[in-house]
């Protein structure tokens, strides 16, 4: 026994200091690319086996069968130190300010002259001119996730964790100038280079957040920034439903975040990503008008989801390239805050739940204290309010970047009540979910409800009585069908058999007309496909009907292990260069993803489903 003691205390020293080896190359800014050429990273995908250099890393930390030792025999992440949950309410990130103009002003073509990094015409500026102004500095700033942990230095939109909220309506265009001041020293890990993807607007290219669009930092001034345009109107406005486009196309709630190449999951996992909310004349954010949906922002609460790992001997976040399959976190943080808590009223509350990754999938409950499931109700899938409300006691799952918008009435609980938002989906590794369901209570207890009041005044529309939101957008004939695989060759995480690279165009999309794409996932993983600029609808699950959650519009797809999606798409009114990504962000950097453009002419690539 002292033997085996002695070789346990032996190994764990020995991943502790591969643990810190890895962290150096992470510091040192190495991408993918950069690792295969210094011969760090084998054709297979993984770290070499040297002394204090661990090959890959397993840990996963999801509850079940999945292993929770302090160090896996893998060379897996650290286990983080405890903490004590609910001890600290939910944060709410505060609403973005607009400016009165920004100096110099925007102007149609890159004002390089000035500082600007944006390489392209503005496509709408002088069309669908802003009528208002932001002003967002990507900064570093220490924050408080927990009492318990040190502050950790974060990188934030305007000082936040998540970033400021921006409050749109359509028919309101916005512009919005970002200026990179991240720090010359990284703090471990993220790269002060950024392009930041307003997920999923109706965006020109330009404006979207193109992978390959990033900058680089100036820490000390202002002499680096790039302007987006969000028009904030709805598709087909210059094309099929002129001249306001198509109501069955409006959007609510989106989110922004860094997408800048091969850096995505670590500038994310630092901080930078906050949401971004769309009202029209029917979702209004007001509950005695439209839909009648509960009043923003006092009953109106946006989630961001995130798991993380923490160093166990210094308490600061952590971050594990190693491992290629997917980070799964031991800490759950929800608005930036771990295992938070929210006082409610005894009503009804529309709650957006996203999931920010980096690659833990979802299957969220509200469990009562007695173990037994609280219904609530599914009103919106992405950014997209559904026909009707689903009700559900089962849960619902969230993969990465998902959104779900729900409404939960908490008028039957008396004042002094518990309920949790609980994750009862097991998740092992990166590889995606195991698809077993935790019994109540055992699975991680993300955020505790405490319901604080008597009943009080409560104007919002209640989901049984069936209200109708908008309706599917009307099809039309198809130009294309296009078929693609994401799979894993050589180690590599593919798309039909390819890398990604920036000046690689996979196919054209030809401006205003309509395709059918299908999604085949591989073997034994799970992705959560993003397609960026319009959403769309999905028409089969496996040669099935699609659920009521999912027959709405979406801007990801779930693949999971062999499945077969077939999706209906519009390409409609801009013209650019949009990705196509696996929103599992380890996977995203280690190159699942592909460029496709939309211009006037299209082609035929990318087509052949026999072949893929």
């Amino acid at each position: 026994m002292a033997n085996i003691s002695k070789r346990n205390r032996r190994r764990e020293r020995e991943v502790k200091n591969a643990s810190k080896n890895r962290r150096e190359i992470i510091a040192a800014r190495l991408s993918r690319r950069d690792l295969i050429k210094a011969g760090l990273l084998t054709s297979a995908g993984y770290l070499i086996h040297k002394k204090g250099l661990s090959a890959r890393a397993q840990w996963g930390g999801g509850g079940g069968d999945c292993d929770r030792r302090w160090w896996d025999g893998s060379g897996g992440a650290p286990v983080s130190p405890p903490t004590t949950p609910f001890v600290e309410p939910l944060f709410i990130p505060p609403i973005a300010q607009t400016v009165p103009a920004l100096n110099p002003a925007p102007t149609v073509a890159p004002n390089t002259a000035a500082g600007e990094q944006r390489t392209r015409n503005h496509q709408a500026l002088t069309t669908l001119p802003p009528v208002k102004f932001y002003e967002v500095h990507q900064r570093d700033q220490l924050l408080s996730v927990h009492p318990e942990l040190p502050l950790q230095r974060l990188w934030t939109f305007n000082g936040t964790v998540p970033g400021q909220t921006y409050v749109a309506r359509y028919g309101e265009p916005i512009l919005v100038r970002n200026y990179n001041n991240l720090p010359a020293d990284n703090g471990g890990f993220g790269l002060q280079s950024v392009s930041t993807h307003l997920h999923n607007g109706h965006t020109p290219s330009e404006s979207d957040g193109f992978p390959c669009d990033f900058f680089a930092s100036d820490p000390v001034g202002n002499t680096k920034w790039y302007d987006q345009h969000y028009p904030n109107v709805l598709a087909g406005f210059a094309s099929s439903h002129p001249p306001l486009g198509d109501i069955n196309e409006s959007m609510s709630t989106l989110w922004y975040h860094d997408h800048r190449v091969d850096f995505t999951a670590q500038n994310v996992y630092k901080g930078l990503a906050g949401f971004y909310l769309l009202f029209n004349q029917f979702d209004t954010g007001d509950e005695t008008t439209g839909f009648r949906l509960p009043s923003f922002p006092n009953f109106d609460i946006p989630m961001m989801f995130n798991d993380k790992n923490f160093d166990p001997d210094d308490g600061l976040l952590f971050f594990d390239l190693a491992n290629r399959d997917g980070i799964l976190g031991d800490k759950f943080l929800v608005n930036g805050k771990i295992q938070p808590f929210f006082e409610v009223k005894r009503r009804r509350y529309r709650f957006r739940w996203l999931n920010g990754g980096p690659s833990r999938f979802y299957r969220f409950y509200l469990t009562k204290s007695n173990l037994t499931n609280h219904p609530f109700w599914i009103i919106a899938n992405d950014g997209n309010l559904l026909k009707n409300p689903v009700q559900t006691t089962t849960g619902v799952m969230i993969s990465v970047a998902e959104r779900i918008d729900v409404i939960v009435d908490f008028s039957s609980f008396a004042a002094g009540s518990i309920i949790h938002i609980e994750n009862r989906l097991e998740q092992c590794d990166g590889a995606g979910p195991t698809n077993n369901i935790l019994p109540a209570g055992q699975g991680a207890k993300v955020l505790e409800f405490r319901v604080v009041s008597d009943a009080v005044t409560d104007n919002s529309v209640n989901p049984a009585t069936n209200p109708t939101f908008y309706q599917v957008p009307t099809r039309v004939a198809q130009r294309i069908t296009r078929c693609f695989e994401f799979d894993r060759r050589n180690g590599q995480w593919v798309i039909n058999d390819e890398l990604f690279d920036c000046n690689d165009v996979r196919f054209r999309v030809k401006r205003n007309t309509a395709e059918i794409w299908r999604l085949e996932g591989g073997f034994d993983w799970s992705h959560p496909i993003h397609i960026h600029f319009e959403e769309h609808q999905v028409l089969k699950r496996n040669g099935q009907t699609p659920t009521l959650i999912e027959r709405g519009r979406k801007d990801v797809i779930r693949l999971g292990e062999n499945d077969d999606v077939e999706i209906y798409f519009r390409f409609r009114d801009f013209t650019g260069r949009y990705p196509m990504h696996c929103h599992n962000t380890i996977h995203e950097d280690h190159a699942m993803m592909l460029r496709f453009d939309i211009d006037d002419v299209g082609n035929n690539n990318e087509n052949d489903c026999g072949h893929h």
